[in-house]
């Protein structure tokens, strides 16, 4: 099996390494400082389950890696109407596209069935430009339960979690899904191919949705949320609001609010990747997050006046940090 990693970031990187262990023929596309290090010296991974050093091929030009079976993707969402011209020199008639990403997924509405099969979802999915780089034919679903980060380049620190949650968008047990599945196992890592992803999706952004957003505004951590009373009912109020859009498009999520926010106060002084973002003079990765919630809410007129607010002046917050960086 040939896997090529575009974006060989914190996750990526980590997913590469853990596969080349396994003995797959890994490819990872990164770029500067990062790239450098690891055509040195590899992939380090420290974690608490044991450190280990990989040394699968890297570079920054996908035409040296050629046709692959599977191109996971380690991009934020907001750069894969981008990634097309990328993508295409690793692709054969059967190539598939492992998106790991957070939020609605472009794909979303495919082969869904009932009354909203086959919408494009506007707000991720900008004038289809992103289908037209990623065909939906060849995406497969990932959740991503893990959390890394670049300690320093080359190196990455795993914190926790191991889960890569897959699956097809019809909701098939794919002959596709289940290669990519044993190879990450084999790997050490966690990766079920799920029946229906969505559900696993609607779980982790009912957390995004209102984490991300509230961060970035107050430049607070998860635990830092969750201690202040006001912040912490607000979340609630969000995550209620996310909940009834779910079951609006066919979708009911088995987690009560409750241990959500259990689950996201145990993360602790962690930031979240759209503060890191705003704190670096990054764009907000808002749109699959944030917006695209707002979009199906329109779609099935589902009252949720709180996350309007709060999309309305993360986008102003957004706007201002294009804007400066564009200075």
């Amino acid at each position: 099996m040939k896997v090529a990693v575009l974006g060989a970031g914190a996750i990526g990187a980590y997913v590469g390494a853990a596969l080349h262990r396994a003995g797959v023929e890994v490819h990872l596309i990164a770029r500067g400082e990062h790239l450098a290090a690891m055509r040195k010296s590899g992939v380090r991974v420290l974690s608490p389950r044991g450190d280990f050093t990989a040394h699968p091929h890297t570079t920054d030009d996908p035409h040296e890696v050629g046709p692959v079976d599977h191109v996971f993707l380690g991009l934020k969402a907001n750069s894969y109407a981008a990634a097309g011209q990328m993508i295409a020199p690793m692709l054969h008639e059967s190539t598939s596209l492992i998106a790991a990403q957070n939020g609605i997924p472009w794909w979303y509405f495919h082969r869904l069935g009932g009354p909203y099969d086959g919408y494009r979802i506007e707000s991720v999915d900008p004038g289809g430009s992103v289908t037209e780089a990623l065909p939906l034919e060849r995406a497969i679903g990932c959740v991503v339960y893990a959390a890394t980060e670049i300690e320093a380049p080359g190196v990455i620190r795993h914190l926790e979690g191991t889960r890569f949650s897959i699956g097809e968008p019809s909701g098939e047990l794919s002959p596709r899904c289940v290669e990519f599945s044993n190879a990450m196992v084999a790997g050490d890592l966690k990766c079920p191919v799920e029946a229906d992803l969505r559900k696993d999706i609607w779980v982790k952004l009912m957390g995004n949705v209102a984490f991300n957003p509230i961060s970035a505004l107050a430049r607070a951590t998860m635990a830092g949320i969750c201690r202040h009373t006001g912040a912490r009912e607000l979340v609630r109020t969000m995550m209620e609001e996310t909940v009834a859009v779910a079951q609006a498009v066919g979708c009911n999520p088995h987690i009560s609010i409750e241990r959500r926010l259990a689950g996201a106060e145990k993360a602790g002084e962690h930031k979240t990747s759209t503060l890191q973002d705003l704190e670096k003079g990054k764009p907000l990765e808002l749109d699959v997050l944030l917006s695209a919630v707002v979009e199906l809410a329109d779609l099935t007129e589902t009252p949720v006046p709180t996350l309007r607010a709060i999309h309305a002046v993360t986008d102003l917050l957004d706007t201002q940090t294009r804007l400066v960086g564009a200075a």
